[in-house]
């Protein structure tokens, strides 16, 4: 939790600290913290761009948080320790409820789904032939990747699985492909962003139900107009053919607005039976 206490003592600095900074013409420091789907260099290469982009256009300083693994992350969003965070729509309303997150922008084309993926060369060719086997996820609370999957398995298609957690969707994907599990839980984003070798040796025997994706959303310690700043800056950066293409590596295929209510479907889910707390 050291971690996780750094954090909230940065936000808790950067807020207390506007008057000073203000008046020594320095800009206001926030954190941005991203789910950590992707290897962490990864991470870095798409969004550092972005919150440069971001530096420029509100006059704020952006400081990436990438977390080591998705538990982390959850806990980072439990006690608010992010001013900005980049997170899964289950993740958004448990933080929209304990904490007050509001959702700023979201890919307003795709819609996020979960898959299922086992070896290309595996005789498992139906989903509910994993009854009893191994299957990773990334973490039980990646909503795409483990938590929609685990809740279809067992309420629509009623299976039982061994339950594989290994950290990031990478991973989950790369256990399939070296035999340490029958099959991995993802999103069809990181599995077309996965290296060639990786990604031609499965296939995808599943999709769940689609949702409203991934939103970035901002802590309600967040002045109004500095939020209303990045969601403006983020909304005209897609807008352009080079911001658009930086937007595509997060992935946001077209960035517009998002809105609390956009996430109601998922609140209405019964999701807290599969939620494991962090």
């Amino acid at each position: 939790m050291d971690r996780i206490f750094a954090r909230i003592i940065l936000a808790m600095l950067a807020l207390l600290g506007w008057n000073w900074r203000a008046e020594a013409d320095e800009p206001t420091v926030y954190t941005l913290a991203v789910v950590p789907q992707f290897d962490l260099r990864r991470i870095e290469a798409v969004w550092r761009p972005i919150l440069d982009h971001l530096q420029t256009t509100t006059g704020a300083r952006f400081i990436l948080v990438t977390e080591t693994a998705i538990p982390v992350f959850e806990k980072g969003l439990n006690v608010g320790a992010y001013d900005f965070a980049y997170m899964n729509p289950y993740h958004y309303v448990v933080a929209h409820q304990r904490q007050g997150y509001q959702a700023l922008v979201r890919d307003v084309e795709a819609k996020l789904s979960g898959i299922v993926v086992v070896r290309k060369d595996s005789a498992l060719t139906d989903v509910r032939m994993l009854d009893g086997r191994k299957v990773a996820f990334p973490a039980p609370n990646a909503m795409g990747a483990a938590l929609i999957p685990r809740a279809e398995f067992a309420r629509k298609l009623g299976i039982k699985i061994t339950e594989l957690y290994v950290k990031s969707h990478d991973s989950a994907y790369l256990n399939v492909l070296l035999g340490q599990a029958d099959a991995a839980g993802g999103i069809r984003a990181t599995f077309e962003q996965q290296r060639p070798e990786i990604r031609d040796g499965l296939k995808i025997v599943y999709e769940t139900e689609r949702y409203t994706p991934h939103p970035l959303a901002a802590h309600p310690r967040v002045p109004a107009d500095m939020a209303a700043k990045v969601q403006q800056s983020l909304i005209a950066l897609g807008a352009t053919a080079q911001g658009d293409a930086l937007l595509a590596g997060i992935p946001i295929k077209t960035i517009g607005p998002a809105h609390n209510d956009e996430y109601d479907t998922l609140r209405n889910l019964g999701l807290e039976a599969f939620y494991v707390e962090q």
